[in-house]
């Protein structure tokens, strides 16, 4: 029975090399990787307490918000991916990888204070290929798009009981330094991910479950978002305005070139205190500026675990002008606070900054992938 691999190299006029199929994730040596971008500018005070220059206090509100059972945060947004090298094929004489991927995407509800239940589950199939195996038009997203729908159409392909959302091209010029192809098919396998994930945020806006009372948390920065023109940027603002991004990894010196001694404000954080709200942009969504703080959440060894990166977009132009109101910078920050028991120690080495909700909901997202060794299978 033809196999995946061989109908994509005859389709794409390459030669397919059988390779060692495994999953990337579980090979790569760990990269400290951060889910804020370098390419920020600081602008000024973000919030509008102009007098806050020292770490505030969220105990006595966050304690308050407890006793009344009033939650702001209602829905949890999360996203993971699997990346697998499962093929070498050839175009011009040259090997490239075949990368395929499971993206998860999944949001989850809190229907009462006790209570958290799947709102939303999306696990696409993807593959990614170097953008040579289009030979035919200048229009990759028209190839690919035919490419995966004819694969999907074959007969070994419906045996097996799967469907490829997306054949996703990576750029196959030549490598530079410790560049690797790999790295490549993966980079586009996770910017599809996040592209799904503004898909879901604009659905439940859609749906009407975002509001001034029900708030979501997405798991990780909101400055993965780009912006190509002014419908789109309009678009943005309407649907994150009551969504919060919530960065367990950070880079401290992120803000360094804009404020001084910025790491070391923030390693000096007190338990349940935040930091004043700094107003920046990015180059990647022109024309969008965000309120960013950070909060610690927990007292632990190293500085800057148990601490965590809050991110808002701004949306009106009193927000542009002013920043975000100061007493909704306590209110988010208080009930993030009690969303941090109780922990998952020993099951996750970033246990000191998880939020209980976000880590319910990434377990459940994991737990709906295919197996290693299932999903390579395939191929």
């Amino acid at each position: 029975m033809e196999s995946i691999l061989d109908y994509i190299a005859k389709e794409t006029d390459g030669k397919s090399y059988t390779a060692f199929k495994y999953c990337l994730d579980a090979i790569e040596v760990p990269k400290l990787i951060y889910d804020d971008k370098k390419s920020i500018k600081v602008r000024r005070i973000g919030e509008t307490d102009k007098s806050l220059k020292t770490s505030k206090s969220i105990l006595a509100l966050s304690k308050r918000i407890k006793k009344t059972g009033n939650q702001l945060f209602k829905y949890f947004l999360d996203g993971s991916r699997r990346t697998y090298k499962v093929d070498n094929i050839a175009y011009d004489k040259k090997l490239f990888p075949v990368i395929a991927g499971q993206i998860g995407v999944s949001v989850c509800e809190r229907k009462n204070p006790h209570s958290f239940a799947p709102y939303l589950l999306q696990i696409p199939l993807v593959l990614s290929l170097p953008n040579r195996a289009n030979a035919i038009t200048s229009n990759d997203n028209l190839f690919f798009t035919n490419l995966t729908e004819k694969l999907n159409k074959q007969r070994f392909v419906k045996k097996r009981g799967i469907l490829f959302n997306r054949i996703l091209p990576y750029d196959d010029s030549p490598l530079k330094g410790n560049d690797k192809y790999e790295d490549k098919g993966i980079a586009q396998i996770h910017e599809e991910m996040t592209e799904l994930e503004k898909i879901v945020v604009s659905e439940l806006v859609k749906d009407k479950k975002l509001n001034r009372d029900s708030y979501l948390i997405k798991d990780g920065s909101l400055e993965y978002m780009k912006s190509r023109c002014l419908k789109e940027l309009s678009i943005i603002k309407t649907n994150y305005s009551c969504v919060i991004g919530v960065s367990k990894s950070f880079n401290p010196e992120a803000l360094s070139n804009d404020l001084k001694d910025i790491s070391r404000i923030i390693a000096d954080l007190k338990l349940f205190h935040r930091t004043p709200a700094f107003m920046y942009d990015t180059i990647r969504i022109p024309g969008v500026k965000f309120a960013v703080w950070y909060l610690r959440i927990r007292e632990t060894v190293n500085p800057f675990d148990g601490i965590l990166k809050i991110e808002k977009i701004l949306v009106w132009e009193n927000e542009e002008e002013e920043g975000l109101d100061s007493d909704e910078i306590d209110l988010i920050s208080a009930n993030i606070l009690n969303e941090r028991n109780p922990v998952c120690y020993g099951k996750d080495n970033r246990w000191e900054k998880h939020l209980y909700p976000i880590y319910l909901t990434e377990q459940y997202i994991k737990s709906k992938f295919l197996s290693d060794i299932h999903f390579i299978n395939l191929f």
